[in-house]
């Protein structure tokens, strides 16, 4: 059998494939028209429900905001009237500020007719008319022209308003800066009482003989200043009743007070009123000791930079008058204590004590109100000193309180190394005297003659001269901020030493009524002394 002519074969195949895609496209089109029809039926209910959904939420709103049906009306005379009473309201200080009161009180009185309308419509229930709010809407529309052309224009008032945020910023920084100053003084100006106390002290000292002997007598028969199987403490202090709340607090606290022993560093001035109500009080068995640093023959101006400093006029006109450099420094920069002997005498601890090997110093402001013997016992891992660290905060890191700017603060310290709190300090006097530390305090010292590396106080050249050789103590040891800010109650109650460090001391009249408790329970307004010094 003869093959087919190729041509034949051809004209069948493009026969057949017609057919096929024809009646492909018409199965096509017939499942879409169904696809098509099946979703608009299942569509419908959907969005009935979805557009019932919608108003729903929209009628909930509305309900929840009070709004009526006449405020949502684009033509609302209610609406347009508050839009009209809101801007005169905002001409009006802005006229007043240009000394217009004609037209600031003209304004006012519009304002006042148009709220009166208002009022009127919504105790009727009854949206406002046109006919009744023409009058009002014209007269207050006349107003806003009057005012746009007395330039009260939208970037006239934020111009005004800018001048004005930053008069009032002035003003408030003005009172800032005295408010600072007058605490600062308030802080420093001693109490008329305490300085009666201390006027009657020595007063009693030098009129009663037996009080000399008495502690002599003390002070000769103890072994104990220099027994280091006890309890030692140091507090330097010029304040007779806050130096008294330490002892008492602590000893009140105690669950051995025989074994506590403190000694009381102070000045010539407070010596005798000092060694006096120290002689005449008991605290639980307590040892006292009371020397004055008058009497530390070491504690000369070649040995002791900050006594060297004392002596510079430019030092003393920057701490005692401040009119050198037009104001620039904070006045709490200027603060004469931290020229002070007794604020510095810290870091010549053991010089002052020196056949003791461990001691807790202890600020005047701070209250103990539980046992502390517990810091006798803890291991200092070969550190000098022991404190709590203060570097939950980023603003109490060393870059707070040095002068990273200068090469040598930059070359030897870290920025961002935790800084700690005096006030509450074990310290290891053998470590110390091994480690040479106060030789470090004077190197810092006398490299911040001119006051290029810290500004303020003894924490600075503190965190200098125990870089790396401070071991940190649990936070509940030593609780800070008593005097100047808000602590929780919980802190409270579970710290050791409570620290009221800051301006507002608790003897002082500015000192923190909330906490002032704390510290008050510690002073018997019983004793004579304070009675006739009018204690209360």
């Amino acid at each position: 059998m003869r093959r087919q002519r190729p041509e034949f074969r051809r004209q069948v195949r493009r026969r057949f494939s017609n057919v096929f895609w024809f009646w492909l496209t018409v199965c096509g089109l017939a499942v879409l028209m169904f696809i098509v029809l099946f979703s608009r039926e299942s569509t419908k209910p959907r969005s009935r429900s979805v557009l019932s959904k919608s108003s729903y939420n929209h009628n909930k709103v509305i309900e929840g905001l009070n709004i009526t049906a006449e405020m949502l009306n684009p033509d609302s005379i209610t609406r347009q009237l508050n839009d009209q009473i809101s801007l005169a309201k905002a001409f009006v200080v802005i006229a007043k500020e240009s000394n217009n009161l004609q037209f600031a009180w003209e304004l006012s009185a519009q304002i006042r007719n148009s709220q009166i309308l208002l009022s009127n419509a919504a105790l009727r229930r009854t949206p406002l008319t046109l006919q009744e709010s023409e009058t009002a809407v014209k007269d207050m529309a006349l107003l806003l022209f009057q005012a746009q052309q007395l330039h009260y224009d939208s970037a006239t008032m934020i111009m005004r308003l800018k001048a004005r945020i930053q008069d009032l910023e002035e003003q408030t920084s003005s009172v800032m800066e005295k408010s600072n100053k007058y605490g600062q003084i308030a802080a420093e100006e001693v109490p008329k009482s305490l300085y009666c106390l201390g006027v009657r002290l020595t007063t009693e000292w030098f009129k009663h003989p037996d009080l000399h002997k008495k502690s002599q007598t003390q002070t000769q028969n103890s072994m104990k200043l220099i027994d280091n199987n006890l309890h030692h403490f140091c507090v330097f202090s010029d304040n007779i009743l806050a130096t008294s709340v330490v002892i008492n607090s602590t000893a009140s606290n105690s669950l051995n007070p025989n074994k506590l022993v403190f000694h009381l560093v102070t000045d010539e001035v407070n010596f005798h009123a000092m060694k006096a109500w120290f002689t005449m009080n008991t605290f639980r068995g307590v040892t006292i000791d009371v020397q004055k640093f008058e009497d530390f023959t070491w504690l000369n101006s070649s040995y002791v930079p900050v006594l060297k400093q004392l002596q510079d006029s430019e030092t003393q006109n920057y701490y005692f008058s401040g009119n050198n450099d037009n104001g620039k420094t904070p006045i709490k920069f200027r603060n004469p204590k931290y020229l002070s002997m007794l604020n510095h005498l810290r870091f010549y601890i053991p010089e002052v004590f020196p056949s003791l090997k461990k001691l807790v110093f202890l600020d005047d402001d701070v209250v103990v109100q539980k046992d502390i013997s517990g810091l006798f016992n803890i291991d200092l891992n070969g550190n000098v000193n022991g404190a709590v660290e203060t570097c939950t905060e980023t603003f109490h890191r060393y870059h707070k309180y040095l002068n990273y700017s200068h090469p040598l603060i930059r070359a030897h310290f870290d920025p961002d190394a935790c800084g700690w709190a005096f006030g509450m300090n074990v310290f290891d006097l053998v470590e110390w005297r091994k480690r040479n530390v106060t030789g470090i305090y004077h190197y810092w010292q006398e490299k911040n003659v001119d006051r290029t590396l810290w500004k303020l106080g003894t924490l600075p050249p503190g965190l200098l001269t125990f870089y790396g050789l401070t071991e940190a103590l649990d936070p509940t040891w030593h609780v800070l901020g008593l005097g100047y800010t808000n602590v929780d109650v919980g802190v409270i109650e579970n710290g050791a030493v409570l620290h009221f460090n800051g301006n507002s001391k608790p003897w002082l009249k500015i000192g923190m009524e909330k906490y002032k408790h704390l510290w008050e329970k510690y002073v018997d307004y019983g004793h004579p002394m304070l009675e006739r010094c009018n204690f209360h």
